[in-house]
């Protein structure tokens, strides 16, 4: 009996241990985003290991205080610069304490020490402290012995009232140094190995706030010196990767500048950047959205703590090209490949095993990844999984030219995942490679990328070309020849009928407007005049605009509308049917008090002719959308800019012969009929607004009476 008792109470106390870890485990979810910002869950790429590595973990002669930066070398040794303390603690790859960077004889045999070291870099010669508050790099070997040491750089481009404080460096493999200044905001400043200053690299783009602009116009000299200047944003961190090429971080962005690069793509305000050595911005941003934390971000304070873009405040370097980014105000880690999409996001807040209160700094150290906590001053080891071992081969076999393994792993990837986008992607490149481009097209497509299906879909296009290079040429002069004869036998009817006395059929009426469309003054003139067309021609034409308009919203090729993002035919019919009656009933009304000679039916006929190049040109642009590429969009688009200012030119003169104003006159009815047009509109929305509160209005008196009686 006691022995059961004994059994029972083991397995309880085995349960009682291991039921926390495994909901600490799941206490974050890992996920990625669809194509509209929605969160996807994804299979955890990495996973948190059930230890804490503390201060005392790591037999630290005192414990952390402000842990602000985490190194590790090629030999998996760790370093930790802790500004609070003024020093930086070196570890084996097993977290122990190894030495301690503090103390030193300085170059002029001088007792010196570090000072509020906020960074550290390690290259395989030497160890590189940013000396925060002595403005100045320290130099030790790899054993922890001073070297040297760097003191601020001069230059005559340095700002008068700049001060050098020093929180962030790299180093390349020809020992020149890259250093972030926090009080620094001409960029990233890049010395020699004996500290002399060689440039600027990268400065911020300023946000420039519009009001300000324009009321210095008006400032005196003085005022202008004592006004707040507008600055770049300073870097708050930096890496550099084994090709020389830096990336750096920025939290100082303006908010909406922030998610608007990242919505656009646009690397001007974004808050990660990779720079080549002259300073150019090469970062990837291949993805559904730039790099840069969070997406979909919160702006109600009701709702939650979280508010606002993300604050990144450290990068790091993975494996296989791979880099992350932390957003220390989600406590999430973002982590993207080489042509910067979206591999993966965990992490959060709160007590949980694998979640941190505050991250300060995070690296790689082989297949784990090593976060700070700068609120419990521990270090969060997270170790890879086996969908993160998958993952990271499928990218090194993609950059090792093994296609052939890739796409095997990619598979894997799907089976595991089918919301991973870059598995599309990197099955589509293999497939492209080895000339199967419609099957390739289909994995672009799944993962909406359209740069290279465009590219795949070029070459099947010329695979086509060389099939039928025969029926091509033919196809395309029987075309012409149609065309040619078509406008041939319009001009025929309309002379013909220009002699004919009294009504005319609905066949000339309908081919008058191609004589319109050429010579307007002539042609309106005749409309209105000589009766040469009719409220039914005009409602055709705006039928045919209205069939043109939903033919181009539904009939574009997938290059040009990958998302399929259009809306109902209704709603697509009001884009151009509310216009066209705006415009008519807002002419009319002003020309009726300046003297204009046409009637409505006048202004609705001329109108409604006038859409007639937007059916001539987007009708066969939107169908050349299916045999044009990418790279050839600016055709479409000025077939369907050529449209609309032809039919803008048209309204305009048929607005200036059925009025019979002088050309300013007719500038100012123009002007006048928009300023109508918006006015009409507003008197709209202001009485179904009106009409919708009386109804809710009376619609509540009925529900009181029913509920009373």
């Amino acid at each position: 009996m006691k022995k059961t008792f004994v059994r029972i109470f083991c397995v309880l106390a085995a349960l009682l241990m291991v039921l926390p870890y495994g909901a600490m485990a799941a206490s974050y979810q890992t996920y990625t985003y669809s194509i509209d910002g929605t969160q996807l869950s994804s299979p955890d790429a990495y996973t948190p290991a059930p230890m804490q590595v503390d201060s005392a973990y790591m037999g630290l002669p005192e414990a952390l205080t402000t842990p602000d930066d985490l190194v590790v070398d090629k030999k998996g040794n760790v370093y930790i610069a802790d500004s609070g303390n003024s020093c930086v603690y070196a570890l084996d790859s097993n977290f122990k304490f190894r030495f301690k960077l503090s103390s030193f004889i300085n170059s002029n045999g001088i007792d010196d020490a570090l000072s509020g070291c906020k960074g550290c870099f390690v290259t395989d010669k030497y160890i590189y402290v940013a000396d925060t508050n002595k403005n100045r790099i320290v130099i030790f070997d790899l054993d922890g012995k001073y070297v040297r040491h760097l003191e601020e750089p001069k230059s005559e481009i340095f700002e008068a009232n700049a001060f050098y404080k020093p929180i962030a460096l790299a180093v390349d493999a020809s020992e020149r140094i890259y250093v972030v200044s926090s009080s620094t905001y001409q960029g990233i400043i890049s010395l020699d190995s004996d500290g002399n200053f060689l440039s600027f690299v990268g400065a911020q783009k300023v946000a420039a706030n519009m009001w300000d602009i324009f009321w210095r116009q008006f400032q005196s000299a003085k005022q202008r010196a004592q006004s707040v200047r507008n600055i770049p944003t300073e870097y708050n961190n930096i890496t550099i990767d084994d090709s020389g090429f830096i990336y750096c971080t920025t939290s100082s962005i303006d908010s909406s500048a922030q998610q608007a690069a990242i919505d656009s793509k646009d690397g001007a305000y974004a808050p990660v950047k990779r720079f080549n050595a002259s300073g150019s911005d090469i970062l990837g941003r291949n993805g559904f959205f730039g790099p840069g934390g969070e997406v979909k971000v919160n702006t109600d304070v009701t709702k939650s703590d979280k508010i606002g873009a993300s604050k990144i405040i450290d990068v790091a370097l993975g494996p296989a090209r791979s880099w992350s980014i932390i957003d220390q105000t989600r406590s999430k880690i973002y982590t993207y490949d080489q042509y910067g999409q979206l591999l993966f996001i965990f992490g959060d807040t709160g007590p949980m095993l694998g979640n941190i209160q505050k991250m300060t700094a995070f690296t790689y150290q082989g297949t784990n990844l090593l976060v700070m906590d700068g609120s419990t001053k521990s270090i969060t080891v997270y170790i890879r999984t086996d969908y993160g071992d998958t993952l990271i081969k499928a990218l090194q076999n993609e950059i090792d030219r093994n296609y052939e393994a890739a796409v095997d792993d990619y598979k894997d990837i799907l089976q595991r995942n089918s919301n991973f986008d870059a598995a599309y992607i990197g099955i589509g490149k293999a497939l492209y490679r080895q000339g199967q481009y419609e099957e390739s097209m289909k994995m672009f497509s799944a993962a909406y990328e359209t740069s290279n299906y465009s590219k795949a879909f070029k070459e099947l296009r010329q695979e086509w070309a060389n099939k039928y290079f025969i029926l091509i040429p033919i196809v395309i002069v029987v075309v012409l020849f149609v065309v040619v004869k078509f406008f041939g036998y319009a001009a025929k009817v309309n002379k013909a009928t220009s002699l004919k006395k009294g009504k005319r059929s609905f066949k000339e009426e309908i081919l008058f407007a191609f004589h319109l469309i050429f010579h307007p003054f002539d042609g309106f003139w005749d409309l209105k005049h000589e009766k040469r067309g009719s409220v039914r021609g005009a409602i055709f034409y705006l039928a045919l605009g209205l069939v043109t308009v939903c033919y181009q919203s539904i009939g574009q090729s997938y290059i040009f509308n990958p998302r399929a993002s259009y809306g109902s035919m209704f709603t697509t019919c009001i884009s151009l049917l509310v216009p066209v009656v705006l415009w008519v009933v807002g002419n009319w009304c002003l020309t009726t008090l300046f003297d204009g000679e046409g009637s409505l039916k006048d202004i609705f006929i001329a109108t409604c002719y006038s859409v007639v190049p937007l059916i001539l040109l987007i009708i066969p642009a939107t169908a050349i959308t299916n045999i044009l590429t990418a790279s050839e969009v600016t055709i479409y688009s000025m077939l369907v800019s050529v449209a609309w200012v032809w039919t803008g030119l048209l309204l305009f003169f048929g607005t200036m012969v059925t009025h019979d104003y002088s050309l300013s006159k007719n500038v100012i009815t123009c002007i006048g009929t928009i300023v109508a047009m918006a006015f009409i509109m507003f008197c709209g929305v202001l009485f179904s607004t009106l009409l919708l509160k009386m109804v809710n209005f009376v619609s509540g008196i009925v529900t009181e009476i029913s509920y009373r009686m």
